[in-house]
């Protein structure tokens, strides 16, 4: 496996050179551990790798992280600073090597502002961008390895969804939460990791909130049931959204709604291939919904990306003109929300194949139970 974070790693440096820029600094985040095989949470501590167009990566990092670093990552040039140093005395001296005084440097996307602004003021008279205008290219297509996680991923998905549709009556009465809470231990059963964000269970009214989250509001006969869940599998997770109906007659004009965002989800599948656009796939689901009659009960864009990150590139929206390339994965995620009244989304992941697409995810679509 380290060998995958250094090949990641000079990819970044070639990237790094094409775009003009000089180095990248990284943070606790999924940019730093997609190139160092090292994984943490940010905390208050400067824990920074500087990737220099050329030469050997650095770490400036707290002594406290220094052995823990040396074993989990590949990279081996580890510079402590202990609480009372000032680390910008390590952060000075790297830049000094690499001549990034006056340079171009691509911070993490989602780095504190308590650390760019210390580069800044380290570094005042280097230029800034974000690290995405060199990882995100290459974190959007997905290796072998990266594939197979997120088919696990998918698969945890599936057995999960078609355990809680068998549920059936007994769903009738259960709180949101209580059926979220039945849905994270389901995906834990089927190998998930950890939930991959907070799973979404909107009852009646509530699955017309495409982020209702859950509540107390119980589960009653008739009731679409927006239910979007995943669990992390090897890093990488599952992400997949079912509408379905436990027991009881579904509310007039449900079906109709439910078989135009089916169909929707599908023409978007069908529309995926190399060399399309994402904003094609985009439209080819829109247009199912518009031709129903809901487009301006479609508020959101089809789909994202899915990896380290649940929600990254590519993006498949309106006027993203990326032309799609094998290894991408990506969310198929149409949807029609009635304020009121109930919403259906049906989602799958797809990866872009060299002719076509996989689909992730193979659980029912249907909106009955089993």
């Amino acid at each position: 496996m380290p060998d995958v974070f250094a090949e990641r790693t000079q990819r970044s440096q070639q990237r790094l050179q094409a775009t003009e820029a000089d180095a990248l600094v990284l943070f606790p985040s999924t940019n730093l551990f997609y190139v160092s095989g090292f994984e943490e949470h940010p905390a208050e501590r400067h824990l920074l790798l500087f990737v220099p167009s050329q030469g050997d990566p650095v770490f400036v990092v707290p002594d406290m992280y220094g052995e823990q670093i040396t074993e989990e990552s590949w990279v081996p040039d580890v510079r402590t600073w202990s609480d009372g140093d000032d680390p910008l005395s390590l952060v000075n001296d790297v830049a000094d090597e690499f001549d990034l005084r006056g340079g171009r440097i691509l911070v993490d996307d989602t780095m504190w502002a308590l650390f760019t602004q210390d580069l800044r003021r380290a570094l005042p008279d280097a230029t800034f961008g974000l690290a995405s205008e060199v990882l995100e290219p290459l974190r959007m297509r997905k290796d072998g390895t990266e594939i197979e996680a997120l088919r696990r991923a998918g698969e945890a998905a599936d057995r999960a969804s078609v355990e809680v549709r068998e549920l059936g009556e007994e769903a009738i009465g259960m709180t949101e939460t209580e059926l979220a809470a039945e849905i994270e231990s389901r995906l834990a059963d089927a190998g998930g990791d950890e939930p991959a964000f907070g799973t979404i269970v909107g009852s009646g009214p509530n699955g017309a909130k495409p982020h209702h989250g859950h509540g107390d509001r119980k589960v009653g006969y008739g009731d679409p049931v927006v239910l979007d869940f995943g669990a992390y599998v090897g890093d990488y997770p599952g992400d997949q959204t079912r509408t379905v109906v436990f027991a009881g007659d579904p509310p007039d004009g449900y079906e109709q709604v439910h078989q135009a965002v089916l169909e929707a989800e599908r023409a978007g599948v069908e529309a995926v291939q190399p060399g399309a656009t994402a904003e094609s796939v985009d439209r080819a689901a829109r247009e199912v919904i518009e031709s129903y009659g809901y487009g301006e009960e479609f508020i959101h864009r089809t789909g994202h990306g899915v990896g380290l990150d649940v929600h990254e590139g590519p993006y498949i929206v309106e006027g993203n003109e990326l032309e799609l390339e094998p290894g991408m994965v990506f969310s198929v995620e149409p949807g029609i929300y009635l304020p009121g009244e109930f919403g259906v989304r049906i989602e799958d992941l797809v990866v872009v194949t060299e002719d076509g697409c996989e689909r992730l995810n193979d659980s029912p679509r249907t909106w009955q139970s089993l």
